[in-house]
Parts: structure tokens; C-alpha cells; sequence
């Protein structure tokens, strides 16, 4: 008990156990090397030995300091000196009379930081130290800094206002020095301040942008001071806009000019990676476009560059891509063209016949077949990047494109025989390469070689021919009845036949023959059909022809005239007969019928006629003769053969389609009378056509 008396008695207060001395303030206080700041303090002393006159000083000093000699660090004594340290910087603004003991601290010091109680005396009686109840103050150094407030985005050529705070402050306490400094002051006038923050009013040019702008705040003369600097952002339109590419996952690469538009080319299922960057203020929004279909986009505070990917290119792929990059201030954009190159695809032919617009899509191996004399147009079609060379071989020879300008197309204007074969259109490409063939067959109509006819033992023997693409089919008509196989009677055999393009059919007929028998062969196939009809004569018991059958209607005058002119012609014809060397006349039988002497040649149609030109000797003949075909040698040796004048074909519901495109016939044959002129109201059969045969008499 000793040691505290004496303490206390030292100190100068002798009231330590007096509960009527209190006093309030906080334990411990913080404050930045520098820096102001205030200590709010109250107390209560007892009302003895002094009146409302009586002064009252309050004191406040360092631990351990000794009131009565020690100096202190604030006092409102105005005879008490003050320790040289503090001097002007601590001082005691609380009224000790009203129990307020406050102190306020100015550029705080390292060396200020220590324990502080406070000491109050007012009469005899209050002389009192606050030893237990003081409290501990504590100097960092300074980190604070000021707040400033700036717009994110600057406009160019508007005014703007700029705020510096710095949030310490107390109602005793100096303010702080505020100022200024940035390129974009460089010409700006008065910088108003307050005590506790700055407005700074400036207008911002576009050089201005990404500069600095740096709010200066002092506290003491020592220089102790805090500062913000801020970048100046000042809004413009996107600009720089750069594009760049990453192949397979390699590093991006700027792609190679071509032009005003950067080129890129690319294989078929590479990877690529297209990557978009911009400059800009406020950041732009970025977008990816093909064509005019947006592929991508950004958010303007999204991540950049803006990245595309193109996991395994296609040839739809291709095309100009275009990086876009849009703020409030305008917009910039850069294109890049992707070509993505691969070697040629689904080669095929489209053929078009007879200039027909409907093409058709033909692949490989296909056979085409073409109507003999038609117009053909083979054109070559892939897909390939870059295009590949097409061109048109056969039989390893390289055919003249019929267009320079697109070697994929070839033209026969009239497809003939000769054109039949392999045609091979080649696509070239330096990826790769493909072939597509043809094969081409040339159709035409049937060919008939015949009917004729040869008296046999057995009976009348007839063979017919004919050759045409598809091969034709033939078919006997006695009549109105279609002969086919065999007769149950074994009145009639047909044995048909037939070689490649040819078909071959005999007849044997059997038995009597009736009179005005008409016989015909009909050779048909998909593009039409021929036929060729002959007249069997009776025996001379005195039955005529059909031919002029259709003569006697005229009247038994018209009939003597007839056989008057022909004896006048055999006369005429005898003599130069017996001049010519000559074989053997066979001799007159009972049997013997004047179709023994007449050889009738048919006149074919003029389509026949344009086809049987090829078989004059200056123009050889498609093919060969039909196997089993007679030939002109075993025709001289044949005594009875002849060839009969052609009837009009018989309808029947056998009969090819109505969509054939051709059909001949051999209708009627005429005798002519050398030196005899028809008469004037001889008209032509009805319903008879303008194709006649010439009857020659031997």
C-alpha cells in the first residue's frame, strides 16, 4: 500500500480512492504518421474547495512523467510550459471547468506514440491524475490514399468534373493541401478545393486518352502526403482492328494479304481457329459474320480477342468472313477469305438429247443410248476447290472440247454409228483426281430387207430380214391372221432367228393358196417399225391380182385395153432381148403363173430410202448381211424366187405402240407401160399412198 501512496503522492493527487473522479476516453488510438486527429475525453471531479470562479486546468502527459516538475504535452495552464516536442501540435480543446478534457493531435509523429493520462486541478481539494484510465496511442505510416471520381468513359470536346475525397477528417484538425497534376491539365485554369475534398473541372480532347490524371493530397510541411493517379479513358470508335489465325492448334499468325482482303486457304476438315481483336472506347462488341449470318458475338466487357472455330473445315465453309466491331462512337470491320480446297466430288455426267432441256444426272458405267441422227450434249459436272481441268477422252484419245471456254462440255450435233463406244470424261485436280465413263449406243429403227419369196416342192417358201438398235422383232401376217410357231395343220412353219442387230424369219406355207392373198412381214422396235407385204397371183385359170383386182371395177374394156398394151411392150421388147446374151428361159408350165416372170421391186419410204443409201456400193452398208440371209448369187440360180408388191398393213391388236416414231410401208404396186399414158379419169385407189413399186417383166 506504501508504493501506490507514494506513486500517487509524486504525481501530485492524494484522491486515488475518491470514487468521485472519473473519466471517459477511448483505451487506444491509431493514427497515420502525419495525420491529424481527435480524442474525445470527458471527466468528473467532486464539487469541494472551489467555486464557479475558481479556474480549472487540465493537463495531459506521458506515462511515467511527474506532474509537479515533468512537462506536459498539452495543457490549458497558459504559465505551464509545454514539452518542446509537442509544442503546436498537441493540444487540450476540452473546457476542464465543464469536464471535457479533449485532446487534438496534429502530424502525428513516430516518436508521439506512447501512454497519455490527464490531470485535473480546481481548487485545493481537485488535484487529481488519471493514471489508470488513459489511454495508448499508436502512429502508423501512412497508406491511405484519396478516393477520386472520374467518369469510366470521357466524350471528347465535353466538359467533364472530377472529385478527389480523402476520407480523414475531424471538425479540429487542419484540412489537408489538395492539387492536381495530368497532361490533360497542362492548360487549365484554377483547381477549386474545400477542406476535405477537390472538384476539378476540365474538358478532354481525344489525345487525352490512356493519360494520366493524379490527385496530390498534403498534410504537414514535412511533405507527409497521400495520392491517387487515375488513367484518363476518352471515348473513340473502334480502331486497329486486327484478325488472325491458328491452324491445328498452333500459335495465331496474321493471315497474307491478297488485295484489300486477306486470303486463306485452307484443306477440308483442318482445323482452324479465327481470332478478332479490336481498339476501342467504351470496348466494342465484336461479331463474327458469314455472308450476312452472324456466326458469333461478344459482350463488350467479354473476354477478347473474339475466337471462332472451325472444328474440321467443309467445302460449305468457304466464303468472306467478316470480324465486326461496334461502339456508341461508330464501328470498324475487317473480311478474310476462307477457300477450302479439296479435290473433286461426286463426278457425274447430265445428258441432254435432241435438244432437249430436261438434263439427266448419269454416274459411272451407265449406258446411254441415242437415237441414230440425233443431237447429243455431254456436260462434265463435279465439285472441287480450286475447279478442277476437265476434259473428254475416247479410246485414250483426247477429244476438242465443243466449247473452249468449258472443256466439260462435248457436243454431237448428229450422232452416227461411228459414235458408239466408251466415252471418259476426267476431272484433274491436284488433290486428287476422278474418272467417269459412258457408254454410248446408238438406236435406230428397223431395217427390212424383204419379204421374198421362192416356189419350193413342198410349197412357198419366204425369208425376211431386218436390222435396227435395239434388235427388232418379226412377225408374219397371212391376212388378217398372224402367223406364228406352227400350224396345228401343218399348213405354215415360221423358224425366226437372229445375230446382234439382225432378226431373221422364214415361212413355209403349205396347200393351196387362195386367190388375192396378201402375205406381209413387219419388222418392229421401240423407234418404230417397218413392213413389207407381197401379192400372190393365182394360177392361170383366170383369177388376176388384187392389184388389178381393183381394176376391174372399171369394166372389161378397161381389162382388154390392159392385156392389148401389154402384148404391144412384149413386142417391142423381144427384139432387144434376143441382142443381149442371156440365160435360158425356163419353159411355161401348166403351173406356171405370170408371177414366175415378174419381179417386183418395193419403193420404200423416204426414211428407208435415206437409210438404204448407205447400202450402195459408193456407200457400204451399216453391217453385214444376216445370217442366213440369201445372197445375190443364190438369188440368179433360183428359178421361181420373186418379190411380190406390198399391201397396207394389217391392223391388228399385235401391232407396235402408237408412240413409234417411224413407220414404213409398202402399199401397192403399178405396172408401167412403156409408150401408153394413163387416162385422165384413172384415179388412184382410195385410202393408197404416194409409194409404188416398179414391175419390170422378164
Amino acid at each position: 500500500m506504501l508504493l501506490p501512496l507514494l506513486l500517487s503522492s509524486l504525481l501530485g493527487g492524494s484522491q486515488a480512492m475518491d470514487g468521485r473522479f472519473w473519466i471517459r476516453v477511448q483505451e487506444s488510438v491509431m493514427v497515420p504518421e502525419g495525420l491529424c486527429i481527435s480524442v474525445p475525453c470527458s471527466f468528473s471531479y467532486p464539487r469541494k474547495d472551489w467555486t464557479e470562479s475558481t479556474p480549472a486546468y487540465g493537463y495531459w502527459f506521458k506515462a511515467v512523467t511527474e506532474t509537479s516538475k515533468g512537462a506536459p504535452v498539452a495543457t490549458n495552464h497558459q504559465n505551464r510550459e509545454v514539452e518542446m516536442s509537442t509544442r503546436g501540435r498537441f493540444q487540450l480543446t476540452g473546457d476542464p471547468a465543464k469536464g471535457n478534457c479533449s485532446l487534438v493531435i496534429r502530424d502525428a509523429q513516430m516518436q508521439d506514440e506512447s501512454q497519455y493520462f490527464f490531470r485535473v486541478e480546481r481548487g485545493s481539494y481537485v488535484r487529481y491524475n488519471f493514471m489508470n484510465d488513459g489511454f495508448l496511442l499508436k502512429v502508423t505510416a501512412l497508406t491511405q490514399k484519396p478516393d477520386v471520381y472520374i467518369p469510366e468513359t470521357l466524350e471528347p470536346g465535353q466538359p467533364v468534373m472530377v472529385i478527389c475525397v480523402f476520407n480523414w477528417s475531424f471538425e479540429e484538425c487542419p484540412p489537408p493541401s489538395f492539387s492536381w497534376t495530368g497532361a490533360a491539365l497542362s492548360s487549365q485554369g484554377t483547381k477549386p478545393t474545400t477542406s476535405h475534398f477537390s472538384v476539378l473541372s476540365f474538358t478532354p480532347s481525344p489525345q487525352d486518352h490512356n493519360t494520366d490524371l493524379t490527385c496530390h493530397v498534403d498534410f504537414s510541411r514535412k511533405g507527409v502526403s497521400a495520392q491517387r493517379t487515375v488513367r484518363l479513358r476518352v471515348a473513340y470508335a473502334p480502331r486497329d482492328l486486327v484478325i488472325s489465325i491458328s491452324r491445328d492448334n498452333t500459335p495465331a499468325l496474321e493471315p497474307q494479304p491478297q488485295g484489300n482482303v486477306p486470303y486463306l486457304e485452307a484443306q477440308k476438315g483442318q482445323f482452324l481457329r479465327l481470332l478478332c481483336a479490336a481498339d476501342s472506347q467504351p470496348p466494342a462488341t465484336l461479331s463474327w459474320v458469314l455472308q450476312d449470318r452472324v456466326l458469333s458475338s461478344s459482350h463488350p466487357w467479354g473476354p477478347r480477342p473474339l475466337g471462332l472455330e472451325l472444328p474440321g473445315v467443309k467445302a460449305g465453309d468457304s466464303g468472306r468472313y467478316t470480324c465486326r466491331a461496334e461502339n456508341r462512337l461508330g464501328s470498324q470491320q475487317r473480311a478474310l477469305d476462307l477457300s477450302v480446297q479439296y479435290p473433286p466430288e461426286n463426278l457425274r455426267v447430265m445428258v441432254s438429247q435432241a435438244n432437249r432441256t430436261v438434263l439427266e444426272n448419269l454416274g459411272n458405267g451407265t449406258s446411254v443410248p441415242v437415237l441414230e441422227g440425233q443431237s447429243l450434249r455431254l456436260v462434265c459436272v463435279t465439285h472441287s476447290s480450286p475447279p478442277a481441268r476437265l476434259s473428254w477422252t475416247r479410246g485414250g484419245q483426247i477429244l476438242s472440247p465443243s466449247q473452249s471456254s468449258d472443256p466439260g462440255v462435248l457436243e454431237l450435233p448428229r450422232v452416227q454409228m461411228e459414235h458408239e463406244g466408251e466415252f471418259t470424261c476426267q476431272a484433274w485436280h491436284p488433290l486428287g483426281s476422278q474418272l467417269v465413263s459412258l457408254s454410248l449406243s446408238v438406236h435406230y429403227p428397223p431395217q427390212l430387207l424383204g419379204p421374198s419369196c421362192s416356189w419350193e416342192a413342198e410349197g412357198l417358201h419366204c425369208s425376211c430380214s431386218s436390222q435396227a438398235s435395239p434388235a427388232p422383232s418379226l412377225r408374219w401376217w397371212l391376212g388378217e391372221e398372224l402367223l406364228e410357231g406352227n400350224s396345228s395343220q401343218d399348213s405354215f412353219e415360221v423358224t425366226p432367228s437372229s445375230a446382234g442387230p439382225w432378226a431373221n424369219s422364214s415361212l413355209n406355207l403349205q396347200g393351196g393358196l387362195s386367190s388375192g392373198l396378201r402375205l406381209s412381214c413387219e419388222a418392229w422396235n421401240i423407234h418404230g417399225a417397218q413392213s413389207g407385204s407381197i401379192l400372190q397371183l393365182p394360177d392361170k385359170k383366170g383369177l388376176i391380182s388384187t392389184a388389178f383386182s381393183n381394176g376391174a371395177f372399171l369394166g372389161i374394156g378397161i381389162t382388154a385395153l390392159l392385156f392389148l398394151c401389154l402384148a404391144l411392150i412384149i413386142m417391142k421388147i423381144l427384139p432387144k432381148r434376143r441382142t443381149q446374151t442371156e440365160t435360158p428361159r425356163p419353159r411355161f408350165s401348166r403351173h406356171s403363173t405370170i408371177l414366175d416372170y415378174i419381179n417386183v421391186v418395193p419403193k420404200a419410204g423416204p426414211l428407208a430410202q435415206k437409210r438404204n443409201q448407205k447400202a450402195t456400193p459408193s456407200s457400204p452398208s451399216r453391217t453385214p448381211l444376216p445370217p442366213g440371209a440369201p445372197s445375190p448369187e443364190l438369188k440368179k440360180n433360183q428359178k421361181k424366187q420373186y418379190q411380190l408388191p406390198s399391201f397396207p398393213e394389217p391392223k391388228s391388236s399385235t401391232q407396235a405402240p402408237e408412240s413409234q416414231e417411224s413407220q414404213e410401208e409398202l402399199h401397192y404396186a403399178t405396172l408401167n407401160f412403156p409408150g401408153v399414158r394413163p387416162r385422165p379419169e384413172a384415179r388412184m385407189p382410195k385410202g393408197t399412198q404416194a409409194d409404188y413399186a416398179e414391175v419390170k417383166f422378164q
